[in-house]
């Protein structure tokens, strides 16, 4: 009988742990609701793991009311979410909370090679860790996401072609290699999503849709409050969807696809005749300055997504569409045009309508989705002393 409730508390403990890792940190009340376990069990396993050191408790307000929020401690461990982009490179240091307390941002050549911009990773992430005092044994995990679909099963790009250079590099084992530590690869979209689901814009919803507008574009899918990949990766590749059947040749040898209309190279063209050179960095700040010709394209690009995801919503039907990347930057000048032509072409749906929402983590929504992605891998080893509360049962009643 003592082994049997021995297992049971170390096996509650484990699931709090876990609930704690998955969404960064949670109230006692959330935790209850969260693993199913009674109020009286949480309370004592979370007093447990404070005393032990797994957890920190710090005071919050949730919902107006104050609360003791839940979150492991530092000392746990840190994780490393890196996104590599077209033309940029984020890598930030988080701890179990999800916070991010250090971050360096690098722009890239086009067509930059795999084996430099693997060595960038590694150097600003020793930089990163020199700046907060500490060392690379700490780091628990690496996250990185891509803007191509990723086979989670390989950690390699699934499509030939999106990413030149990059198709026959095991992307994971390469780093791992040079760091030492545990590397997850994902594509781009699916961490915006990840991040927004578990901790973001999406959080209260079941099913959702992200969708990244940036350089290119990409979706990615939360069904049942899971992230769905499909088969090697390539669920929620709205960019490679074909919208003009006469339109420039696209990375991946289709004709017209999304991406080719609303990608970055296709916003900048037309404004070259009056603007010269420009950047899609260009494009944005002068939308946002007010600028007519620039709002005009971000605008025409947020119809043709909305278009695009439309369909997208009919096929999986989500409770939300969270908008993030670059060109989300501009608010209501992409999100107005693509929330109206989704809304037009999804079934109206009257007992639960569609909401289209900007991501709650901005520009930073892949990178924390990075960090989710490696601490949901992370094995956080518990050091608990076997402790009996008296007059207390494991599962949580009141002894007689």
């Amino acid at each position: 009988m003592a082994g049997s409730q021995s297992a049971l508390r170390a096996a509650n403990r484990s699931v709090v742990v876990d609930t704690v890792k998955q969404f960064g940190g949670l109230t006692q009340v959330e935790l209850v609701e969260a693993t199913g376990l009674s109020p009286a069990t949480v309370s004592i396993i979370v007093r447990e793991l404070l005393g032990a050191g797994v957890v920190d408790i710090a005071t919050t307000t949730r919902s107006g009311r104050r609360a003791q929020l839940v979150t492991l401690a530092r000392r746990v461990g840190l994780a490393v979410g890196v996104q590599i982009g077209h033309r940029h490179l984020s890598v930030a240091l988080g701890d179990f909370s999800h916070e991010i307390i250090a971050e360096q941002h690098l722009p890239l050549p086009h067509d930059h090679r795999v084996d430099t911009s693997l060595d960038r990773v590694a150097l600003l992430v020793s930089d990163l860790l020199e700046q907060v005092g500490s060392e690379l044994v700490e780091v628990v995990g690496i996250g990185v996401g891509l803007p191509a679909p990723v086979d989670s099963g390989t950690g390699m790009i699934s499509v030939r072609g999106l990413m030149r250079g990059w198709d026959d590099v095991h992307i994971g084992q390469v780093l791992s290699k040079r760091l030492g530590r545990p590397v997850h690869v994902e594509n781009d979209a699916n961490l915006g999503a990840l991040a927004e689901s578990t901790l973001g814009a999406g959080r209260e919803y079941l099913d959702s849709v992200y969708v990244r507008a940036s350089y290119g574009t990409g979706a990615g899918l939360i069904l049942s409050g899971r992230l769905h990949r499909g088969f090697a990766g390539t669920a929620g590749e709205i960019g490679h969807i074909q919208v003009d059947p006469q339109g420039a040749v696209c990375r991946c040898g289709g004709r017209g696809c999304l991406d080719t209309v609303v990608g970055a190279q296709a916003l900048i063209e037309p404004l070259r005749g009056t603007y010269g050179s420009l950047t899609l960095r260009d494009v944005i700040s002068r939308a946002l300055a007010g600028d007519r010709g620039c709002a005009q394209v971000v605008a025409d690009a947020g119809a043709t997504i909305g278009e695009v995801v439309a369909g997208l919503g009919v096929a999986v039907n989500p409770q939300c569409v969270v908008v993030g990347g670059e060109l989300a930057e501009t608010g209501e000048l992409l999100l107005g045009p693509l929330r109206e032509a989704v809304l037009r072409r999804v079934l109206p749906n009257e007992i639960a309508p569609i909401d289209v929402v900007p991501a709650a983590f901005g520009p930073k929504a892949e990178v924390v989705g990075a960090l989710a992605l490696a601490l949901q891998h992370a094995d956080v080893v518990l050091e608990v002393p076997d402790v009996v509360v008296p007059g207390v049962t494991d599962d949580g009643s009141r002894e007689v």
